[in-house]
């Protein structure tokens, strides 16, 4: 008789990586193909949600509201930390105060902007640092980061728009986040804000449609967010079958269902859909 009970050891290991992941402090990244999409705006809705909802102790950390009123209406009620005023060749920058944010200890603090640079004189030379600091010492985070900004899709980024971005986020801090939430947007209501004034101030905002928010760029980021989160969602659910011993394939993949009839065009619609079917591997 085949012998089906579990390794003892192998189910010590499973209960000892859960308590493990259980115990550490949480990443949630609010990730996004553009800047406008509402990644900060989302944000701060799950914080106030987190703060009314759970009585959790939810600090500001840095957010960057880039003037927005509907951004700026959502700080309302929530706990702000002031920035530090770093000097720099004559000027003061105000930047995150990461020291002072140790010493808070909130629950829930929120970091906007992973792929910032901090001035000269800031402890990290870059923000996803600070957070890795604050996730060491047992503070939940929140934060925010576009696709633009991810380090291994940097080349493809600048071969899409042309533009080559300088400020870069390790894929490791993505892999490292507990969730990553994909804040997104059609492109053509992505425009239309940007002709708003909702994302930029109008001489910025014509600059911007003249170079980077052109709707090919738009399509073309937001395929790629879109792909870079459905690989995080794929590595959970690997990790979570892991973890449970799970060894039977789930039914979880794509599946292609085409609606026909009597009509002339049911022919073209199969064949789409076997092209579809093909580059999905899926029936």
């Amino acid at each position: 008789m085949p012998n089906d009970r579990p390794d003892p050891d192998e189910l010590l290991r499973r209960v000892r990586a859960e308590e493990a992941h259980a115990r550490r402090a949480k990443l949630r990244i609010f990730f996004g193909f553009a800047p406008g999409v509402g990644k900060t705006y989302r944000m701060l809705q799950v914080a106030r949600d987190a703060a009314q909802a759970h009585g959790l102790d939810v600090v500001v950390g840095v957010v960057e509201t880039h003037h927005r009123a509907e951004t700026v209406a959502m700080l309302q009620g929530l706990a702000i930390m002031p920035r530090k005023q770093v000097d720099y060749r004559g000027r003061v920058i105000e930047e995150f105060d990461i020291d002072a944010a140790l010493a808070r200890r909130p629950a829930l603090l929120l970091v906007d902007e992973l792929a910032h640079t901090n001035a000269r004189g800031s402890r990290h030379t870059k923000r996803w640092q600070d957070v890795l600091e604050l996730l060491d010492a047992g503070i939940d985070v929140l934060t925010t980061v576009n696709v633009q900004h991810v380090e291994s899709l940097n080349d493809v980024v600048s071969q899409i728009t042309g533009i080559q971005v300088r400020e870069t986020v390790p894929d490791s801090i993505l892999d490292r986040a507990d969730a990553i939430e994909l804040v997104d947007i059609a492109p053509e209501d992505l425009l239309q804000r940007l002709k708003e004034g909702k994302v930029y101030v109008p001489e910025q905002a014509q600059r911007a449609v003249e170079h980077f928010f052109q709707r090919g760029n738009l399509l073309a980021l937001r395929e790629l967010a879109l792909r870079r989160t459905a690989q995080h969602v794929d590595e959970d659910v690997q990790e979570y079958r892991e973890q449970h011993g799970v060894t039977a394939t789930w039914p979880a993949g794509e599946r292609i269902l085409v609606c026909v009839g009597p009509a002339p065009s049911s022919g073209r619609l199969i064949r789409a859909a076997a092209r579809m079917a093909a580059g999905l591997r899926c029936p």
